[in-house]
C-alpha cells in the first residue's frame, strides 16, 4: 500500500526528531504557513458555498453543531469517570476533542483528492462550525461549586478566543471572501488553491517534529491518557460518520465529517482554555491531542476511515 506524499512529509519529521536531526522550520515560516492554510480552506467553502447555498446546508449545519455538543460530553464522562482526572482537567480535556484539527482536515483532503473521492465542497462551513460548541461544553462541564477558577475568569477575554481566535477568524474571513469574490478567485488561486498541498507538505513537516517531541514526553504512569488518546478518535469518527449518514453526504463527506469527528484541537482550544481555566492542566491536554491523536490519525486513522467507509457504502 503506497503512502500518501503529504503523509510522508509528517514521517519525515518524525524520524528527523527522533534522530535527533538539528533541523528545523523558521518559525516566521511554520506560522505563515499555518495562516496560508486556514485562508485556503475558508476560500474554497466560500467559494462552494456561492454555488451550492441552500435550505438543506442549514439542517445539516445544525446536525454538524450537535456533533460538537455529543464528543466533548463523551470525552468528559471517559476522563473524569474513568480516567480519574480532576474535573477541571477533564473538562479541558473534554473540549479539546470536541473541538477540530484544521491540519487533520486539510490532510484528510488532500488524501481524498489525490485519490479522486469527491466531496461536499461547503465542507469548511462545517470546519467553522465546529471551533466553538465544544469550548462552550467544556467550560459548562469545568463549572461547580468547588472551582473557584470560574469565578475569577475574565469572560471577555475568554469569549475573545471563542471567537475572535486566529483559526476563527482566519476561516470564517475566508470564508466570507470566497462567497462575496468567488468570480475573482483565479487572481489568487496560484497560492491557495495550486500550491496548497505543497504548503500542506511543510506544515506536516513542522508537525511531525513537534508530535516526536511531545511522543517523547509521555511517560508509563500516564497510560489512560495515551489509551484515551487513541480511543476517543474512534469514537468520534464513528458519531462523524452516523451523523453524515442522517443528513445524507456523499461518501467523501462521511470520511470527512468522520475525520472531524475523530480529531482534536490543538490550535484554537489550547488558548481559550488557557484563559478560561488558568488552573488546569493544559500540558497533558496539548500532549494527547498533538503528541498522540494528530499522528495516530495522520498514520492511521484517515486510511482506516476511508476503507470502512468505502467498504460499508459500496
Amino acid at each position: 500500500m503506497s503512502i500518501d506524499i503529504v503523509v510522508a512529509f509528517f514521517l519525515l519529521g518524525v524520524i528527523a526528531r527522533l534522530l535527533k536531526s538539528p533541523f528545523t522550520l523558521p518559525e516566521a515560516l511554520y506560522k505563515s504557513l499555518t495562516i496560508i492554510l486556514m485562508l485556503a480552506i475558508g476560500l474554497k467553502g466560500g467559494v462552494a458555498l456561492a454555488k451550492h447555498a441552500s435550505a438543506n446546508i442549514i439542517t445539516q449545519s445544525l446536525w454538524v453543531v450537535s456533533l460538537g455538543v455529543i464528543l466533548p460530553l463523551i470525552a468528559f464522562v471517559l476522563a473524569y469517570a474513568i480516567g480519574r482526572l480532576r474535573r477541571i482537567d477533564a473538562a479541558s480535556l473534554a473540549a479539546h476533542y470536541g473541538s477540530v484539527s484544521v491540519g487533520t482536515y486539510a490532510v484528510a483532503v488532500a488524501v481524498l483528492e489525490n485519490r479522486g473521492i469527491a466531496y461536499e465542497a461547503y465542507f469548511p462551513l462545517f470546519v467553522v462550525l465546529l471551533e466553538m460548541p465544544a469550548i462552550a461544553v467544556g467550560l459548562a462541564l469545568a463549572n461547580s461549586p468547588n472551582n473557584s477558577a470560574n469565578n475569577s475568569t475574565d469572560k471577555r477575554e475568554v469569549l475573545h478566543e471563542v471567537f475572535f481566535n486566529q483559526g476563527m477568524v482566519l476561516m470564517t474571513g475566508g470564508l466570507l471572501i470566497g462567497y462575496a469574490c468567488a468570480q475573482q478567485m483565479p487572481r489568487i488561486s496560484p497560492l491557495f488553491i495550486d500550491l496548497f498541498p505543497a504548503v500542506l507538505a511543510l506544515f506536516l513537516l513542522e508537525m511531525g517534529m513537534v508530535a516526536a517531541d511531545r511522543i517523547r514526553a509521555l511517560k508509563d504512569s500516564i497510560s489512560f491518557l495515551i489509551t484515551f488518546a487513541i480511543a476517543m478518535p474512534l469514537i468520534g469518527a464513528l458519531f462523524g460518520a452516523a451523523i453524515a449518514n442522517v443528513i445524507s453526504l456523499s461518501p467523501g463527506g462521511v470520511i470527512l465529517l468522520a475525520v472531524l469527528g475523530a480529531s482534536a484541537s490543538y490550535i484554537a482550544v489550547p488558548a481559550a482554555m488557557r484563559a478560561a481555566l488558568p488552573e488546569a492542566d493544559h500540558g497533558m491536554s496539548i500532549t494527547a491531542s498533538l503528541g498522540v491523536t494528530f499522528p495516530f490519525n495522520v498514520i492511521v486513522g484517515i486510511p482506516l476511515y476511508i476503507t470502512l467507509v468505502e467498504i460499508f457504502l459500496a
